[in-house]
């Protein structure tokens, strides 16, 4: 077993960046952008036909999100960009922090997924929005979500699943730990056992992710300048049990 050097290695995002399309393909993806899709139409004032996709990751929701949209993606990871590119050569793909990119155009809509979970401290938050601020045209909207909020967070929860492409099995294990209830991060523990051929290899992965308040998500959006609604998926309960969508609306 390889054991990581930090509590932050992220090697999916590097020499494990291979395992994504296999561990989480872009058909699991679909539902996801189709809802963003139908939320940013609802709520946008103005007709949304650009759509800037900050950490846009392997490009596995930019398949979906393409069809409605001229999508530009951005992300840091190299690896990754590789992946988009191969997945959606007609994408113009970029290579840059969320936090401090700037981009010469503006867009009719703004979208950060998952990856906003790497925002590690309400500075990194903060800096993200204003980057989805100064991209998003005036009635356009940004639309980002919490997967963990500090009052939803179950200490030590884990999951598995099982994958298996060309020739490869995955089983994949996530393990959530907060070694530090006062700060505002968390630990994501991966446990990758890959089989080729009946031969077992064991990959570990760490990376750190970001805890706030529900609150907090809402008054750095509204700090930056945004309208802000909160819309639940189909099937969730009370706010804050659910994984609620952020639309947030730029005004005129």
């Amino acid at each position: 077993m390889t054991e990581p050097p930090s509590r932050d290695s992220r090697r999916l995002y590097g020499d494990l960046a291979w395992t994504w399309p296999v561990i989480s393909p872009p058909e699991h993806y679909v539902q996801e952008a189709e809802q963003a899709r139908a939320i940013v139409g609802q709520h946008s004032r103005t007709p949304a036909r650009t759509l800037l996709h900050l950490g846009c990751g392997g490009g596995h929701l930019d398949s979906t999100l393409k069809k409605s949209f001229e999508v530009t993606g951005v992300d840091l990871s190299k690896s990754m960009l590789v992946l988009a590119r191969r997945l959606n050569p007609e994408v113009v793909y970029l290579r840059g922090d969320m936090r401090t990119i700037r981009l010469k155009k503006a867009f009719d809509a703004v979208a950060v997924f998952d990856s906003i979970d790497y925002m590690l401290t309400t500075e990194d938050l903060r800096a993200a929005f204003s980057t989805a601020s100064s991209h998003v045209k005036s009635g356009g909207v940004f639309l980002t979500y919490a997967e963990e909020t500090t009052e939803r967070f179950r200490q030590g929860r884990t999951t598995f699943s099982r994958h298996s492409a060309e020739g490869v099995d995955i089983t994949f294990i996530e393990n959530a730990y907060d070694p530090d209830p006062n700060d505002t991060t968390f630990e994501n523990t991966f446990i990758y056992l890959i089989r080729r051929g009946g031969r077992l290899e064991i990959e570990t992965d760490r990376h750190l992710s970001g805890l706030f308040p529900f609150r907090m998500w809402i008054d750095l959006l509204e700090g930056v300048g945004f309208e802000v609604t909160t819309v639940l998926p189909p099937g969730s309960g009370e706010l804050g049990e659910g994984v609620p969508w952020f639309v947030c609306v730029k005004p005129a």
